[in-house]
């Protein structure tokens, strides 16, 4: 079976990012079913058994690569895969979005007011660009300062599923990343990587040295944990997606306008915006009229 998987990824017009991931889902599919197994409904119900531990969002990514694996080995009846695939599989539903608010603002709040060196001005920056452009941390440490269109505020990025989206930037995000860039030309005229292709955000540690290497985001999310000891909010009350969930909600708080709110999200289903739709909806307005009259 490994030399199957092999030609299957080598032959995989995807991303560089998609097909790890499936390199993973079909190491997990070897170890679950054993290199031998032959491809067929009993050795994909066991493999879907195997993920009942894993969340729903890496469940989904499995099983797609893993039913792509049979449909390139011309393998399997795939109505008996499809119904197997529906019974072992638990579709929770869209779950309701909800997340500390006042924490993300304080948060916002202390790093809008962050000064000085490097590291302070350029977790400013980045703080600020999650909550006004709605990106999420992976594609913000992937930016070079050569996608911003500076004079248009905006970027064109590929983002999820291998496409491309315009995001916007706020005057005050662009304000912020000004500063800090301004701030790194001390630094970035040592690299020989040209302005355009070298990462908007960049690491700035001891190991780094003078070269301009883009910070990982990992390493961006345990700076934003630190500044958020700093701002005095607990570490375990904001998860690093939630600064999506603040752009979200926010852009739809204002307009009200759930299709507006997909766009400026760059969310492939309305279904998925629709989860934000009980933030400031008439329900809230009607009960407000009811029961807190004066």
């Amino acid at each position: 079976m490994k030399t199957e998987i092999n030609h299957f990824l080598d032959t995989f017009d995807r991303s560089p990012k998609t097909i790890f991931a499936y390199r993973n889902a079909l190491v997990q599919f070897t170890k679950a079913v054993g290199e031998d197994a032959e491809l067929n409904t009993e050795t994909y119900v066991t493999f879907l058994i195997s993920l009942k531990h894993k969340s729903p969002s890496t469940q989904r990514v499995y099983r797609t690569a893993v039913l792509e694996f049979y449909a390139f080995c011309k393998a399997g009846n795939w109505a008996e895969l499809k119904e197997a695939t529906k019974h072992y599989t638990h579709n929770p539903g869209k779950r309701i979005v909800n997340f500390n608010r006042e924490a993300i603002e304080s948060i916002v709040t202390y790093c809008e007011s962050l000064q000085g060196d490097l590291f302070a001005l350029r977790d400013r920056a980045f703080v600020l660009t999650l909550v006004d452009t709605g990106l999420r941390i992976s594609e913000a440490c992937a930016l070079k300062r050569g996608d911003i269109d500076w004079q248009e505020q905006r970027a064109i990025i590929i983002g999820k599923g291998d496409k491309q989206a315009v995001v916007r930037f706020s005057n005050r995000s662009i304000q912020a990343l000004n500063d800090y860039l301004h701030a790194r030309m001390s630094v970035d005229p040592n690299s020989r990587i040209p302005l355009a292709s070298q990462p908007l955000f960049a690491r700035h540690d001891i190991t780094a040295s003078k070269k301009i290497k883009p910070i990982s985001a990992g390493g961006m999310w345990k700076a934003i944990k630190d500044r958020m000891t700093e701002a005095g909010v607990d570490r375990q009350s904001v998860r690093i997606h939630d600064f999506r969930h603040y752009f979200v909600t926010m852009t739809y708080l204002v307009k009200g306008n759930l299709k507006l709110s997909q766009e400026l999200a760059r969310h492939e289903s309305i279904a998925t915006t629709n989860r934000y739709a009980h933030f400031g909806g008439e329900a809230d307005a009607a009960y407000d009229e009811i029961f807190n009259k004066k």
